[in-house]
């Protein structure tokens, strides 16, 4: 799955728009981890009990992200943020947000084509000649419901 912190992606055109996803999780920091963070802040720098923390915290946050944007069918996330924030001194809540899309690479050839979206076109071809996602990233259920209706056809 493509995820990116920009509202589109080079080389590639967005089909359809399958609505925002959301990971998030809060997270308790036990005493020990507490105590020994706060004599190490005596000290100044990195803190690296609670980095530990927050990576953790992040990759699962975008795990949960990225199952929901599986669930709806897309096969990239645009627009990725995190945030996090302090509950009662005692939690923090960390959440990653962003937009699913349904993408597909632009050949070579094609206007907005970059070397990368080129190389996927030409390495995952459709049997019509254009770009199929790659194996680990499901397809879009043919019966699946569009979040805003049906596109408009043109």
């Amino acid at each position: 799955m493509l995820i990116v912190t920009t509202n589109e992606i080079p080389g590639f055109r967005i089909l359809a728009v399958q609505g925002e996803v959301m990971g998030l999780t809060v997270r308790s920091r036990d005493a020990a981890s507490s105590w020994v963070a706060g004599f190490r802040a005596i000290g100044g720098g990195e803190i690296p009990e609670f980095t530990q923390m927050l990576y953790e915290a992040r990759m699962q946050v975008m795990g949960r992200m990225v199952d929901e944007a599986q669930r709806r069918g897309a096969n990239a996330i645009v627009a990725m943020r995190f945030d996090a924030s302090e509950i009662a001194t005692q939690w923090t809540e960390i959440c990653a947000y962003g937009t699913a899309v349904v993408v597909e690479a632009i050949p070579s050839g094609q206007e907005g084509s970059t070397p990368q979206s080129a190389e996927l076109a030409h390495r995952h071809p459709r049997h019509d000649g254009q770009f199929a996602p790659p194996s680990d990233v499901p397809p879009v259920r043919p019966d699946a419901p569009m979040p805003f209706g049906t596109p408009p056809q043109g």
